[in-house]
């Protein structure tokens, strides 16, 4: 799908895991995008560095989305480099591993803050630079449906996101811009340090029907269609990203 010549992405958490190969992936598609990242400049800068070495256009934004009025900022950095977007990505989020009997304040705030507060004023502030027909594609979780009492705060996080994107389907379709989420199962990012230990990847691998964990490019294609042409039908929607994530009970060996 090389269909997007001409149009302008952003991309938020773009630095590494998911998010580099969704940017690199809208690029190679014809997006000019902006890499945004929230701490390591550097590795954004290789992200730009490496779209540019295939060809594409790109360049790197800063915000760190745990501050307050990080959308504001986010924008503002954007603006320097264009002034409209066709396709937002709001892939940037953080995670905290513990059971309700483990969770703080502290960590449920900055859970918040990043992974809900800041998509949603990110989509508000964005939506005068967001051209008609444009496409909102939103980074969810198969912890936002189903038990997952050791993502607690996660979970819950991801669950606000997948309600938020079927409001924003209803509520800007009279624009024509679709916004739509991907919620990923076990993926193999650095949200998964503990895929380390080999019977812990091995027990993920067991719980997706493909036998496998899942690699930031299953989720980066599923992005790419939805910010293309071909996607232009699916509006509102949470679309399972786990390859046939606990579809039944785990398959003997």
């Amino acid at each position: 799908m090389s269909n997007l010549k001409g149009k302008t992405a952003l991309v938020t958490g773009a630095s590494r895991g998911i998010g580099r190969y969704t940017a690199e992936r809208l690029a190679k598609d014809g997006a000019r995008v902006g890499v945004h990242y929230g701490q390591n400049k550097e590795l954004a800068l290789e992200t730009v560095a490496a779209i540019e070495a295939n060809g594409g256009s790109a360049f790197a934004i800063h915000a760190d989305l745990s501050l307050p009025h990080a959308a504001e900022t986010l924008w503002k950095a954007f603006d320097e480099h264009a002034d409209k977007v066709d396709i937002l990505v709001n892939n940037a989020g953080e995670v905290v591993y513990g059971t309700i009997r483990e969770i703080v304040e502290e960590d449920f705030a900055r859970l918040f803050t990043v992974n809900v507060k800041s998509p949603l004023f990110i989509i508000q502030q964005g939506l005068s630079r967001i051209n008609d027909g444009g496409r909102i594609i939103n980074l969810s979780s198969a912890a936002a449906y189903m038990a997952s009492p050791m993502a607690t705060m996660y979970s819950a996080t991801k669950g606000a996101i997948s309600t938020l994107t079927r409001t924003l389907a209803w509520d800007l379709g009279d624009r024509q811009i679709t916004v739509n989420a991907v919620a990923p199962g076990f993926t193999d990012t650095d949200m998964s340090s503990w895929f380390a230990n080999p019977g812990a990847r091995e027990w993920a691998a067991g719980q997706s029907a493909l036998g496998r964990v899942g690699q930031p490019s299953d989720i980066g294609d599923i992005i790419a269609f939805l910010a293309s042409e071909d996607g232009r039908w699916v509006n509102g929607q949470t679309i399972d990203a786990t390859g046939g994530g606990l579809l039944g009970v785990t398959k003997a060996g």
